[in-house]
């Protein structure tokens, strides 16, 4: 007997197009009554971002995200009121605004007028035009959010920061990339030390400060103090952080991954402090610091080797420092050494000798390797990609 695909049942059908991309998904719905019916099971939905584009009045668009189960929206270009969105969307779990440039403060306001309590992400990166009064309503009105994207966003000050530490308890990943007028008091703020104002973001688990060019090692004692449970520290092109405020770092336990790429502060001395500690760290980049140099990667052996990634890219290392680091680093998975002119091919014999578990390694400009070092590591039994 000869069985069609008609014959499934609507459940199996659901199942089919769940794999299916979102495009084909929609595309399935069109085919027939049957079809259309299954692709809108919830199921088949699930975890889906709608991306739209909100030029003219749509009335059957929210009521369709909405029987299909569609909790994420991401506006790509917003031609109508935000209230237009947060209207037709009662259960909204994630809005991303990034790049909406004609995002005013007033628009929000308009849209954020009572409590959003299923909303758990927003994402206004690159919207310039909001500042600390948005913040304001987003912490008044969004108490559960737990994701918030800020980067870019460079009329934002400190008084943004204690607007979002009074009102955002539950806020677990912030992200302040370039926001340049921050400064010590707004991560004192974020960390509970004006506990007299606000109570603190103390849950974040993931804090992105950079390029903040106004931080200092003041921000890092605050951090220290107050996020206790940060696992994931990016402070890529804070300038004015140096050493002595990653002695404040080196004894948080729950930290993970910490990003100092391009501090041209961080040298030797800081990497020992970290070393020294009680870090557990899996990620470390010190790319582009160019006071990096062998006797960090000594350290790195000695404190920090159950790292899986380590970027060292344009650092002032040479073979003697692999040679110093490879011995104790048996666990590390990816390893970025890219523009260090100082490494040769006795190096890469080094690495391919004692790094099996690398799946990953960046060797971009190193210009004293040759094609017999490079055929040595192309031999290590994970590498999947080197560049």
């Amino acid at each position: 007997m000869e069985t069609h695909i008609s014959c499934l049942f609507p459940e199996l059908l659901a199942m089919i197009f769940g794999y299916l991309d979102v495009r084909d998904k929609g595309r399935a719905a069109q085919v027939c009554t049957a079809w259309r019916d299954a692709a809108y099971h919830k199921s088949v939905w699930r975890g889906v971002e709608a991306k739209l584009h909100l030029r003219r009045a749509n009335p059957s668009l929210f009521p369709s995200l909405q029987a299909r189960g569609i909790r994420r929206v991401q506006i790509l270009s917003l031609r109508r009121s935000l209230s237009y969105v947060i209207q037709g969307m009662a259960n909204i779990e994630s809005l991303n605004l990034s790049g909406c440039y004609n995002l005013t403060d007033n628009g929000l306001g308009h849209a954020f007028v009572q409590e959003i309590g299923s909303l758990r992400a927003l994402n206004l990166s690159l919207c310039k035009q909001i500042t600390d009064s948005s913040l304001g309503r987003i912490a008044q009105y969004l108490k559960g959010l737990e994701v918030l994207e800020l980067g870019g966003c460079s009329n934002i000050t400190n008084t943004g920061l204690l607007l979002i530490a009074w009102g955002l308890q539950r806020l677990k990943s912030l992200n302040l990339r370039s926001c340049r007028h921050l400064s010590d008091v707004g991560i004192g703020h974020l960390a509970g030390m004006t506990r007299s104002a606000a109570e603190g973001c103390l849950g974040l688990e993931q804090l992105t400060l950079q390029d903040c060019q106004k931080l200092t090692d003041l921000s890092l004692k605050h951090i220290s103090r107050g996020l206790t449970g940060l696992r994931l520290l990016n402070l890529s092109f804070c300038g004015g952080i140096s050493d002595a405020g990653l002695l404040h770092l080196s004894h948080m336990g729950s930290l993970r991954s910490l990003n100092l790429r391009s501090c041209d502060n961080i040298s030797d001395t800081g990497i020992m402090h970290l070393a020294m500690g009680s870090l557990r760290l899996s990620g470390l980049d010190v790319s582009f610091c160019d006071k990096v140099g062998d006797q960090s990667l000594a350290y790195i052996a000695q404190g920090l080797d159950g790292l899986k990634s380590l970027s060292l890219c344009s650092c002032h290392i040479s073979d003697d420092g692999i040679n110093r680091m490879v011995r104790q680093m048996h666990g590390l998975r990816t390893l970025n050494i890219g523009q260090c002119v100082r490494i040769t091919d006795k190096g890469l014999e080094l690495i391919a000798e004692h790094l099996s578990q690398l799946t990953g390694i960046d060797l971009y400009g190193c210009t004293r390797i040759t094609k017999r070092g490079l055929e040595r590591i192309t031999q290590l039994p994970c590498l999947k990609g080197w560049l």
